[in-house]
């Protein structure tokens, strides 16, 4: 507290000035950027774990997602020839569902394509793009056709 106890006046008069001094061209420059600000790791290095193939390679595991019936699924992406000679190979993703105590394997439920590609790598990297978003949606999904199937 200063002397007088007008910390707020000086502190007012501190952010004048320094408003003040910018000029335009500084003040665009100084931008405000409130993710740089944050603790952890970079929004960048978020991005990276954000498709499935990005997480895969972070964590060096395949990703673990708890399914719309509050399963536990892993996925992992396999490929098949399609036939078609416009796209010969074709991407879909296998959802493994674990036990609730992760001792075994119960189950599990596929996608339908997600990428073609000419040649199964190129479907499989294409498959790896996905966000982890759009894999939890094709899990659903799967789930959701499954269901429906056992309903008639």
């Amino acid at each position: 507290m200063s002397a007088d106890g007008n910390d707020e006046d000086l502190f007012a008069e501190l952010e004048r000035r320094a408003l003040m001094g910018l000029s335009e061209e500084d003040e665009a420059e100084a931008g405000l950027d409130l993710a740089a600000g944050l603790p952890g790791e970079s929004p960048q290095a978020d991005a990276a774990d954000s498709t499935l193939g990005g997480y895969i390679e972070k964590h060096d595991r395949v990703p673990a997602f708890e399914g719309s019936d509050g399963q536990p699924y892993t996925v992992d992406v396999d490929t098949e020839e399609t036939g078609d000679p416009e796209r010969p190979a074709a991407a879909f993703l296998i959802f493994l569902r674990w036990a609730a105590t992760g001792a075994g394997i119960m189950d599990h439920v596929e996608s339908d394509t997600v990428a073609t590609g000419p040649t199964p790598e190129e479907a499989r990297r294409s498959a790896l793009e996905l966000s982890l978003y759009e894999v939890k949606a094709e899990l659903d999904a799967a789930i959701e056709r499954r269901r429906r199937e056992l309903e008639d």
